[in-house]
């Protein structure tokens, strides 16, 4: 029998950090389902689950998910961070859609610039993480779009806040990068060699 896990009317990262409680508290736990209240948290639950080794599926829809998870024993979906310092890797934390302030169509080209020649760091962008009005660099008809999609094809890795975007209702606009929490954002930041803000 699976153990059920009721976690609706947390907020992120809560979801994900009450999971990984009980995991850690039942090591010989060999499925269970989990409750969450909305996409993101089922998002961010479904990942981490699949970064202990479980496959998941998620069904519902609008204010109820359920992840149904089994262990399997493979990580295929999401890299498991430990807490040692990467060496040579730049994370870049984008909490605007802007570069700047004054001037909003000027900060909007001075951003695609800046994300169209990322591509030129050589050997050190590790890491690209939204949040706040940065999410919205990643959805559906952002200018920025198609070369953070070519930054992802090339092997950067893209983290975007889910509360983030279901604040600004654009969960189901993302185009590009992992729906991420909190506590995950935290880990990528204590193992960036360096991290630059925007």
């Amino acid at each position: 029998m699976m153990n059920r896990l009721d976690f609706k009317g947390l907020n992120c990262p809560q979801p994900v950090m009450e999971t990984k409680k009980y995991l850690d508290e039942h090591k010989a736990m060999e499925g269970l389902h989990v409750l969450v209240d909305n996409k993101a948290a089922s998002e961010n639950v479904s990942r981490f689950l699949s970064s202990r080794g479980f496959t998941t599926e998620v069904t519902g829809q609008d204010r109820e998910y359920t992840i149904n998870a089994t262990l399997s024993g493979e990580c295929n979906e999401c890299e498991v961070l430990d807490l040692q310092p990467l060496e040579k890797s730049t994370l870049i934390l984008f909490s605007h859609n802007t570069m700047g302030t004054g001037n909003k169509e000027l900060g909007g080209k001075l951003m695609l610039s800046f994300i169209k020649t990322l591509g030129e760091i050589k050997d050190s962008l590790w890491r690209l993480v939204f949040v706040n009005e940065g999410v919205m660099l990643t959805v559906q008809g952002a200018e920025t779009l198609s070369a953070l999609q070519d930054l992802e094809k090339k092997g950067v890795s893209l983290l975007v806040c889910g509360t983030c975007l279901d604040y600004f209702n654009l969960l189901e606009k993302k185009q590009v990068g992992q729906t991420t929490n909190m506590l995950d954002i935290m880990t990528s930041l204590q193992v960036a060699g360096k991290v630059i803000n925007f």
